[in-house]
C-alpha cells in the first residue's frame, strides 16, 4: 500500500482533516464546514492518502512549554491525530508522526507534548508521561476555610460578550509560569468558541490588571432547582499568582445554591485541601496522566532547563527516530555539556521526555528497567539534579 504523505493548505483538505480525526475518535461530533475555519495554523497540518483519499491526519501549533527554571521552549503543541478505521493498523499514524517529528525538528522547536486518547502508542515515537492531572471533587457544605488563609482581591464576572477575548489576554499577559504550563494560541481559543458557551466567567483582579479567570458550568440535570446535589463543574482554571488561586477558589464556593464543586483537571498537589478546616471535604477522585512530552533537541532541552546543585550525573540517551539526539551529555547544577566520558545512566528518549520536567523519578525508571545504572546511586543522583518544587502540570488540553 503507497501512502502520500503532505502539507495540508487547501480549506475544504483542512475540513475535511477534522472529519477525519473526528471519525477516528468515534464519539468526537463531526463539525459543520464553517465551523472548521481558523483551528488549523498554516503549514502544520499533515494529510495521509491511500488513492488519492484521504485516510489520516496529524496537526500541531506553534507553542511554548515552561521547563524548570521559568524559560519558555519553543515547543509544537500536537494534536488531531487520527487515522480512518478503514485503514487502522496499517502505518499510517506511525507515518503521520514520524513525518511530523521531522518537520518539528526542522523548525528548531525544541520540545513537543500531546494529550494521548490512547496510552499505548506513543511511547513508541518518544513521547513519555512528564505531568498527571487529578480529579477533585469538594462537598462544598462542608467548606469552612481556615482563619489564617489570606485575603483575595476583587473576582468578578465577565459579560458574555467578554467570555473569550478577556481570559485569553489574561493567559497571555498575566505571566503564566508554572512548570508545565504551555502557550494557548489562537487556534485553541478558535475551538472552544465552537464547542460552544457553556456557562459563567469570573476573573480576579482590577480591571486592566487581571491575574486569573475561571470558567464553569452548572452540570446537566433534569430539575436544577430540585436536585439534592446540583454540581458546578470548573472546565478552566488558571491562577496566575497565589492571591487569583484564593479569589476564585473562594468565588466557586461561595454559592449557597451549590452542593458540589468538581474540578476534572487540577495539579495533583493542589493546595485546595489546606485552605479548609475539614480536608475532608475535598476529595481525589482520579490521577490521570496529562503531558506526555517528546524532546526534539536532546541537548537544547537539557541546557535551557534548570538544575538542583549537586554531584554531576553522564547520561547517554538513544533516539531511533531523530538520530541527532544520540548523544552523551554531563548534567550539573552548573549546566549540561557533551561528553565522552563513560555513562553513568543509559536510557531512551521517551523516559528522557518522562523524566525531564522532574515529575518522574529516575529510581523508578531504573526499577522498571527504563533506565540502565552504570554507576551504584545514579539515578538518585539524578532524582536530585532533576528536582522540583511543583508536579508538572499543564492545565490545558488540546
Amino acid at each position: 500500500m503507497s501512502v502520500d504523505i503532505g502539507a495540508l493548505t487547501d480549506r475544504a483538505d483542512l475540513w475535511a482533516a477534522q472529519q477525519v480525526f473526528r471519525t477516528a475518535m468515534v464519539g468526537v461530533p463531526l463539525l459543520d464546514p464553517a465551523a472548521a475555519d481558523g483551528l488549523n495554523e498554516p503549514g502544520r497540518t499533515f494529510g495521509a492518502r491511500v488513492g488519492g483519499e484521504l485516510v489520516g491526519t496529524a496537526n500541531s501549533y506553534t507553542s511554548w512549554l515552561v521547563v524548570p527554571g521559568g524559560e519558555r521552549l519553543p515547543h509544537a503543541a500536537v494534536t488531531h491525530v487520527g487515522v480512518l478505521p478503514t485503514h487502522a493498523r496499517q502505518g499510517i499514524a506511525s507515518a503521520l508522526l514520524r513525518h511530523q517529528l521531522t518537520d518539528i525538528a526542522e523548525r528548531g522547536e525544541i520540545v513537543a507534548t500531546l494529550r494521548a486518547t490512547q496510552g499505548g502508542i506513543y511511547e513508541r515515537f518518544g513521547y513519555g508521561i512528564a505531568g498527571s492531572a487529578a480529579r477533585l471533587e469538594i462537598d462544598r457544605r462542608r467548606v469552612r476555610f481556615r482563619d489564617t488563609v489570606p485575603e483575595s482581591g476583587p473576582v468578578r464576572l465577565l459579560a458574555p460578550a467578554d467570555i473569550w477575548e478577556v481570559p485569553a489576554k489574561i493567559y497571555a499577559t498575566a505571566g503564566v509560569s508554572w512548570v508545565g504550563a504551555i502557550d494557548r494560541p489562537p487556534q485553541w481559543w478558535r475551538l472552544l468558541q465552537v464547542k460552544g458557551d457553556r456557562g459563567h466567567v469570573a476573573v480576579h483582579g482590577d480591571p486592566g490588571a487581571e491575574d486569573g479567570f475561571v470558567r464553569y458550568h452548572g452540570a446537566e440535570s433534569a430539575a436544577w432547582a430540585r436536585d439534592p446535589k446540583r454540581t458546578v463543574v470548573v472546565d478552566d482554571l488558571v491562577a496566575t499568582t497565589p492571591t487569583a488561586y484564593l479569589g476564585l477558589i473562594r468565588h466557586l464556593l461561595a454559592a449557597d445554591i451549590v452542593d458540589s464543586v468538581v474540578i476534572p483537571m487540577a495539579a495533583p498537589d493542589a493546595p485546595l485541601r489546606h485552605l479548609l478546616t475539614d480536608e475532608r471535604a475535598v476529595t481525589v477522585t482520579d490521577i490521570r496522566d496529562e503531558t506526555w512530552l517528546r524532546l526534539v533537541d536532546v541537548a537544547a532541552a537539557l541546557r535551557r532547563r534548570a538544575y538542583k546543585p549537586g554531584a554531576p550525573v553522564v547520561l547517554a540517551v538513544t533516539d531511533p527516530i531523530l538520530p541527532a539526539n544520540n548523544t552523551r551529555l554531563r548534567v550539573a547544577g552548573s549546566g549540561v555539556v557533551a561528553t565522552d566520558a563513560p555513562a553513568d545512566l543509559s536510557t531512551d528518549i521517551a523516559t528522557l521526555g518522562a523524566a525531564y520536567l522532574g515529575g518522574t523519578s529516575w529510581r523508578h525508571m531504573a526499577l522498571a528497567g527504563r533506565v540502565t545504572e552504570h554507576r551504584p546511586g545514579a539515578a538518585a543522583v539524578a532524582d536530585a539534579l532533576f528536582a522540583v518544587q511543583d508536579h508538572p502540570f499543564s492545565g490545558t488540553y488540546f
